[in-house]
C-alpha cells in the first residue's frame, strides 16, 4: 500500500517547524479545561473509572450522546472507532471486494484513495476549480460528474464535506439528487462529515448522510470539529445494522475497544459541544479575517477563498517560482509549514498544482504563523517582484 504522503510529511516537520499553519483540526483543551467543563457526575465518572476493557461498540451513555447530534439516530445506529482513520479502513474492507468500484472525489484525505485502490476497482472525479464563480471556495464537485463516473459495479460513493482540502460544501439540491440516483441503484454513500458544525455560515450546513439515506454512513470523530484528536474516539453511525455489525468484527481485529479515559472525555465535550464549537467557529472567522488582510497587503501572490466549512483552505499561489517553490521557500527561511498540493497528489485522477493547504482553526499558532508569513513577505518582497 501507498505510504500516506501527508502524515510522512507530518512526521518529518510537525513538531520541529515553528510555526504550524497547516494543521486540520481545531484549537484543543487541555483535560483541565475539559473536565471544568463536565458536571459533578461526569467528573466523578472519570476520576473513578476503572481501567478495563470497554464495549467493542461504545459505552452506551456515549453512543447516546454521539446520537443526539443526529435527528433521526438512535444509540443502536452508532458504533464508536478508534479515530476516523479506522472507521475509513474498516468500512472499506468490509463493505467492498475486488469485484467492486467505488467514486471517490479528487483531491481527498488520502486514506479515503488509498484503501479501496488496494482492494478494487477506484474511480477518481476531479474537483472543478472555477476560481470563484461556481462556489464561495472556487471549488466544486460536480454530480453529473458522479453519475457518469457510475458503472454496474459500483458499489459504493465516497464524499466527504466541508471538504479537506477545500474547505467547501455541497448543496443541499445536489446532495439529495445523489441520494436520489445512489437508491435508484443500491449504492452505499460514505461521507466523511468530521467539519459539521464549523461552518462559517450556519445556513449553508449539510444534513448527514445517515439522517436521509437508509444506505448512509456518516463518518465523524472527536478530533477535527471538537479539536480532540488526542482522544482518538471516532464513529460511524447508520440504520443499516448489517453494515455496523459487520464493521464491529471486523474492529475485532484492529483496535478491539477504544480507550475507557477517552470514552469518558468524548462524552464530556459532546455534552458541552455547543460551547467548545461556537468557540471553534469563532477562531476561524477571526483567523480568516487575519489571513485575507495578509493576502490583500500583498496582492498577486494568493487566490484566497474563504472555507464556507472546516479550518482548511486550499488557496493558489499566483506569485512567481510556483507553489512547491514558495512552500519550501517558507518552510525552510521562515520555518512556516504549508501543505503543497504535491501533497494531495492522486492515483486515480488530477490535482491542480501550485494550491496549498493552509489550516486556521487554532488560536495563538495561527496568529503567529501569520505574522511569520507577513515578516516572510516583507523581507522576501523583491524576490516576489522579480
Amino acid at each position: 500500500m501507498r505510504n500516506f504522503e501527508l502524515e510522512v510529511f507530518f512526521s518529518k516537520w510537525e513538531f520541529t517547524a515553528e510555526h504550524h499553519m497547516t494543521a486540520s483540526d481545531l484549537e484543543s483543551l487541555s483535560t483541565a479545561d475539559l473536565l471544568a467543563l463536565a458536571d459533578d457526575e461526569d467528573r466523578e465518572g472519570f476520576e473513578s473509572l476503572w481501567l478495563g476493557y470497554t464495549e467493542t461498540r461504545g459505552a452506551a451513555d456515549l453512543r447516546a450522546a454521539i446520537a443526539e447530534t443526529y435527528d433521526r439516530m438512535s444509540a443502536d445506529d452508532i458504533l464508536c472507532l478508534a479515530g476516523a482513520g479506522e472507521g475509513i479502513y474498516a468500512v472499506m474492507r468490509v463493505l467492498l471486494d475486488k469485484d467492486d468500484h467505488i467514486i471517490v472525489p479528487v483531491p481527498n484525505y488520502q486514506s479515503a484513495e488509498t484503501v479501496p485502490l488496494d482492494i478494487c476497482a477506484v474511480t477518481g472525479v476531479a474537483m472543478r476549480c472555477d476560481d470563484g464563480s461556481a462556489s464561495a471556495t472556487g471549488w466544486r464537485l460536480d454530480i453529473d460528474d458522479i453519475k457518469a463516473a457510475v458503472r454496474p459495479e459500483t458499489r459504493m460513493i465516497s464524499l466527504n464535506f466541508p471538504h479537506n482540502p477545500t474547505g467547501v460544501l455541497l448543496g443541499q439540491k445536489d446532495l439529495m439528487d445523489l441520494v436520489g440516483f445512489c437508491r435508484e441503484r443500491g449504492i452505499y454513500l460514505f461521507s466523511d462529515e468530521v467539519y459539521r458544525g464549523v461552518e462559517t455560515d450556519a445556513a449553508v450546513r449539510m444534513p448527514q448522510i445517515a439522517d436521509v439515506y437508509e444506505k448512509g454512513i456518516s463518518l465523524n470523530v472527536m478530533s477535527k470539529a471538537y479539536g480532540l484528536p488526542g482522544l482518538r474516539v471516532g464513529w460511524i453511525a447508520s440504520e443499516d445494522h448489517d453494515v455496523l455489525t459487520r464493521t464491529e468484527r471486523y474492529k475485532h481485529y484492529l483496535s478491539i475497544c477504544n480507550s475507557a479515559p477517552s470514552e469518558r472525555l468524548a462524552l464530556i465535550a459532546l455534552k458541552a459541544r455547543a460551547s467548545i464549537i461556537a468557540r471553534n467557529v469563532g477562531l476561524v472567522r477571526e483567523n480568516a479575517v487575519l489571513l485575507e488582510k495578509l493576502f490583500a497587503d500583498f496582492p498577486g501572490l494568493v487566490d484566497w477563498h474563504r472555507p464556507m466549512g472546516g479550518c482548511v483552505a486550499f488557496p493558489k499561489y499566483i506569485g512567481p517560482g510556483g507553489g512547491e517553490v514558495f512552500c519550501r521557500d517558507l518552510l525552510e527561511k521562515s520555518g512556516v509549514i504549508l501543505l503543497p498540493s504535491s501533497i494531495y497528489a492522486s492515483k486515480i485522477s488530477h490535482v491542480p498544482a501550485d494550491h496549498f493547504r493552509i489550516g486556521i482553526g487554532r488560536d495563538k499558532v495561527v496568529k503567529d504563523g501569520i505574522a511569520a508569513m507577513r515578516r516572510h513577505f516583507e523581507r522576501h518582497l523583491a524576490e516576489f517582484a522579480a
